[in-house]
């Protein structure tokens, strides 16, 4: 992970599909040339960033299995 401003204020957003009161989901942030990916039950915790692109290709991969 690079060197993106502070995490925890970056907008943080889950699908509406998960239920208000779930944690179990991931969560998704605009981090600029970047989309930050992380697991809403560990808030803290690692980040995965992948480009626009690569995320589109994993939603995709996920959708077809």
């Amino acid at each position: 992970m690079g060197n993106f401003p502070s995490l925890r204020r970056s907008g943080w957003r889950k699908s509406s599909y998960s239920g208000g009161g779930s944690n179990s989901c991931v969560e998704l942030a605009d981090l600029g040339r970047v989309v930050g990916i992380r697991d809403s039950k560990d808030p803290e915790g690692p980040v995965l960033s992948v480009t626009r692109d690569g995320l589109a290709a994993l939603l995709e991969a996920a959708r077809r299995a």
